[in-house]
């Protein structure tokens, strides 16, 4: 006779981050097309003359899902400064990981299975995270230590997890946007998370400088 499997029990960690995921999606979904685009612009604003936003060449973004902040003015401006813009796309061999593909007003784009349009991989050289000069990335809920929650696929985590053994000294410099309401006074955070450089919200900009 076959033994049943015994479910597994999430932890209070799990539970509380799930909680808090749950809350933090709700309030970006419930926000109203003009909240959105003042806080776009006001990011904007907040971004544009940070020197490691000017000295970048190669700046990852993202295009907005789910209530992310939208940093469509951010591309805009990076394509006007001669910046080469990419977005994330999901790496067809590596579980859970990224690449990176250039991203033009002309770019062809497509779908993957999160019904998010990235663009189509055999147009577009592709560019590993590591190789960046900034990625700006989306989040669910951030502290002031630079702490991040995602969506709990672990994309970005695995991505730049080389970041968690060098502290963050090499390679690409991450930054996480968000609303500033997205912001909680302690966050809790695993292992495996990779830390970031700073946030930047439609409010302030908070630089933890690893």
């Amino acid at each position: 006779m076959k033994s049943i499997p015994t479910p597994r029990v999430k932890s209070p960690l799990e539970n509380q981050r799930r909680s808090l995921r749950q809350q933090m999606r709700r309030a970006r979904r419930a926000l109203t097309p003009a909240q959105q685009r003042s806080a776009s612009y006001n990011l904007l604003c907040q971004v544009r003359h940070q020197l490691w936003f000017l000295k970048a060449r190669h700046v990852a973004l993202y295009l907005p899902n789910d209530g992310e902040i939208d940093p469509s003015l951010l591309i805009e401006l990076c394509w006007k400064m001669k910046k080469q813009v990419y977005l994330p796309v999901l790496h067809p061999i590596r579980h859970n990981r990224l690449w990176f593909l250039p991203y033009t007003p002309n770019t062809r784009m497509c779908k993957n299975r999160f019904r998010i349009l990235e663009p189509k991989l055999q147009y577009h050289p592709r560019r590993p995270g590591w190789a960046m000069d900034l990625v700006m990335l989306p989040l669910v809920a951030f502290d002031a230590a630079g702490n991040r929650m995602g969506m709990g696929g672990g994309f970005y985590d695995r991505t730049f997890s080389y970041k968690c053994a060098e502290k963050g000294i090499k390679g690409a410099r991450l930054i996480g946007l968000a609303h500033d309401f997205q912001r909680v006074g302690e966050l809790p955070v695993q292992p495996w998370d990779v830390p970031l450089f700073g946030i930047v919200t439609d409010r302030a900009a908070y630089l933890c400088h690893r």
